[in-house]
């Protein structure tokens, strides 16, 4: 068995009972960092017994067969340096690989920090998506801002504290500086804190270099009602200036979210309709 078990993201206090029983009496422990382990083990008061595997992101396809085979008769506990492991961490790998061999997984849940810092941000919980940290590139950043500039659903980032100005800036450049926006900072320690505000006024506000670990929040897209209908027009326009009609239609669908089939048959019988 593999147990997938979430450590404290910042307060030790939020470490769970189920964990701390977990880290005394496992047999075998894959840790994301062996020296975080032990050093958070031993700020629990836990003593560790088990023997300890690396599994971090630059071994970790090496480290399955092993872990797996180990597995299939004793119960492996998996831990990352802080939060669920597999969630932007490692661990992903190694459960694809159990799934596929059969072995059985659960999991001791606990802190998150995409969920905290969603949860406090005042933006709509019923939707959201978790995009991981944001690419380090300005140039991947901005695509990567600009094929979400539709997504309805609020939307949940990691980013680290000396890039935070630049990806509120590409994001105010992609989604428009009037975007609602949260960044949470040092979630659940000290000096937590988090700032609301557009994406504008979060730009001004990194500017004084805020430090700790970042969670960016995002309101998802103003979903805009069209009518199919009123597309019509514009795709016939693109088909006058030499496009053609299948282009023309998939073009003015996806910009506007509408269904490119129910486009395409009204075009054609709006091209009917102008023979009769």
């Amino acid at each position: 068995m593999l147990i997938l078990a979430a450590t404290p993201i910042g307060n030790l206090s939020d470490a769970s009972p189920r964990l701390l029983e977990h880290l005394q009496t496992s047999k075998f422990i894959a840790a994301e960092d062996t020296r975080s382990l032990l050093k958070l083990a031993n700020s629990l008061g836990v003593k560790i017994n088990a023997r300890l595997f690396s599994l971090h992101e630059h071994n970790e396809g090496d480290r399955l067969d092993q872990i797996l085979e180990i597995a299939k008769d004793e119960p492996v506990l998996v831990v990352s340096d802080a939060g669920m492991p597999t969630v932007s961490d490692p661990g992903f790998l190694l459960v694809r690989a159990a799934v596929a061999a059969g072995v059985e997984i659960t999991v001791v849940p606990g802190p998150s920090a995409v969920l905290s810092a969603l949860a406090v941000s005042g933006l709509p919980t019923d939707r959201f998506t978790f995009e991981g940290f944001l690419p380090r590139k300005q140039g991947d950043r901005r695509k990567m801002f600009a094929s979400l500039a539709r997504e309805p659903r609020t939307m949940v980032f990691f980013e680290s504290p000396h890039r935070i100005l630049e990806s509120l800036q590409d994001a105010a450049q992609e989604l428009g500086e009037g975007r609602q926006a949260t960044v949470s900072r040092e979630l659940t320690k000290k000096f937590e804190h988090t700032e609301r505000g557009t994406l504008e006024q979060l730009v001004d506000w990194a500017r004084s270099e805020p430090r700790g670990e970042m969670v960016l929040v995002i309101a998802g897209a103003a979903v805009i009602e069209i009518k199919t209908e009123d597309l019509v027009g514009q795709v016939i326009a693109l088909t006058e200036e030499g496009m053609r009609l299948k282009e023309a239609v998939a073009e003015i669908a996806s910009s506007a979210g509408a269904s490119k089939s129910e486009l395409y048959q009204l075009v054609l019988e709006q091209r009917q309709a102008s023979k009769n």
